[in-house]
């Protein structure tokens, strides 16, 4: 017995024979397809490889397999959450929407990190977002929680555009089909999922392929911290607002520092913490990563956990309880007393 309990003790912190990423969305998606590309990595990483499988848990723009993974998921290291963007503003914004601590989250890191951009059919005549205060579009979404619901919402509150929204799209794949099939006009993703999803909607100075576009769709606005490389003459919707609507800008455009990542649930040991990071950068920077990424057009644009989890803690630190509350009320509505 003492000798098996030596053992048992002195074991690879990561002994295990198979992890799980679990994300909130299709499989379709970008979030699906970083989360494949980066199982398909990881385990080369790990000591012993262990076999890493996906899951999915579409619902409320990710806020449940969010949920899922702060109350139930299990913290032993053997599994993981892709996060969705929008982790920091929900909470901040519907605290009793959510039933997590975004800051109790432990960050492995991020491989991924863009603008949220409003996306048209090219048929709707809207050449540029001024045109939208006269004509009427509709706008296709995941859920109240995604950005695919925030960025058409304040626009259309920010900047009087003529916007009607719908929700309950499974995803973003499902979302840009539904488009596509002229269900709706378009909608607000990260410009990485519209060129992951449907680069040949764009002219070819946006579709980041050698393949001219069909320019089926525009890209009129762009929400972030500063241009997407991809987009230098999309205006940026900060251009165009002051006062409160401009902090709320700023405040929204947090979504994009968090990126496609990976973070364990609350509680997992620390000494399991180190080793999982590094294991995750000696991923991002591995060629053989970084190329299969290629091949399924995503970018690599590597994040440390710890920089992430300095972000989510600065912005809970920073956040103007006024700013939240204006943010609030424009996309979900005043609080009945």
């Amino acid at each position: 017995m003492i000798i098996a309990a030596i053992v048992f003790f002195s074991a690879p912190a990561f002994a295990t024979k198979q992890i799980t990423i679990l994300i909130g969305y299709g499989f379709g998606g970008t979030y699906g397809k970083y989360a494949r590309t980066m199982a398909d990595h990881l385990r080369n990483h790990i000591p012993g490889k262990p076999n890493i499988v996906v899951q999915s848990m579409p619902g409320a723009g990710g806020l449940k397999a969010t949920n899922y993974a702060a109350k139930v998921m299990p913290n032993n290291g053997n599994y993981m959450l892709e996060p969705p963007d929008t982790l920091v503003i929900s909470q901040l914004m519907r605290p009793k929407k959510v039933k997590y601590d975004a800051r109790k989250f432990t960050w492995i890191g991020s491989v991924n990190t863009t603008n949220t951009v409003l996306v048209l059919r090219k048929d709707t005549g809207i050449k540029k977002w001024q045109d939208l205060k006269t004509k009427e579009v509709i706008c296709g979404g995941t859920g109240p929680g995604s950005t695919s619901y925030m960025i058409p919402m304040m626009i259309k509150s920010m900047l009087g555009a003529k916007i009607k929204i719908i929700s309950g799209y499974k995803g973003s794949k499902r979302t840009i089909l539904a488009m596509e099939q002229g269900e709706h006009h378009g909608t607000g993703f990260n410009f990485l999922a519209w060129q992951a999803i449907a680069p040949h909607y764009f002219a070819k100075k946006y579709n980041g392929t050698a393949k001219p576009g069909k320019e089926f769709a525009v890209p009129l606005l762009q929400i972030g911290n500063e241009p997407d490389p991809m987009l230098p003459d999309v205006p940026m919707i900060n251009q165009f607002l002051k006062g409160i609507n401009l902090k709320i800008a700023n405040f929204i455009a947090t979504h994009g520092i968090i990126g496609r990542g990976l973070a364990y649930p609350p509680g997992v040991p620390k000494k399991l913490v180190g080793p999982m990071r590094e294991n995750y950068a000696n991923m991002a920077k591995d060629p053989s990563f970084n190329s299969d990424a290629k091949k399924r057009r995503l970018r690599v644009i590597y994040s440390s956990g710890q920089n992430i989890q300095n972000v989510v803690n600065k912005a809970f630190s920073d956040a103007n309880p006024k700013v939240v509350m204006a943010a609030s009320e424009m996309l979900f509505g005043k609080k009945k007393k």
